[in-house]
């Protein structure tokens, strides 16, 4: 798949955010944004996303509650979360409650979240296609165990 084919969502508060991340990734990927919680769920329902960024601090929900509540429905896209504060706790908390794959410091270094992207989208492959291969090899083991069955029955 191409880079153009990497579909992201994008949320910050901060419409200068928004509109800097598009400016740096619209060439490269499909990206979407949205300037909240409630706009990005609304666009979870609409659209398939492979990687969710967002930014930690915002009104209302912070993006690791916003990863935390999206991630029983929304499990596959991979998230990353970016924040102008240096808190320890968030990155913590980004990891264990909202499964986040990369936190970064903004302002954000370009090419080193370019990079990331690209990795992450490699692990949302990886595991779709594992989850596929799982899939199939479950239905071969019931066939073949269906046939096993069959011999010994007759």
């Amino acid at each position: 798949m191409s880079a153009q084919h990497i579909h992201i969502l994008y949320i910050d508060d901060e419409i200068h955010n928004l509109n800097a991340f598009k400016a740096s990734f619209r060439r490269l990927y499909s990206v979407v944004t949205a300037t909240s919680a409630e706009e990005a769920e609304k666009l979870l329902q609409e659209q398939e996303f492979h990687i969710i960024i967002s930014d930690q601090r915002m009104p209302k929900t912070t993006g690791i509650e916003f990863f935390e509540s999206i991630l029983e429905k929304y499990p596959e896209p991979i998230r990353m979360l970016l924040t102008g504060y240096a808190d320890i706790n968030a990155v913590v908390d980004a990891i264990n409650k909202g499964q986040v794959y990369k936190y970064f410091s903004k302002p954000w270094n370009e090419e080193e979240l370019r990079h990331n992207i690209e990795k992450a989208f490699e692990v949302y492959s990886l595991r779709k296609e594992n989850k596929e291969l799982t899939a199939k090899l479950l239905d071969v083991n019931q066939k073949l165990e269906f046939l096993v069955r069959q011999k010994l029955i007759s």
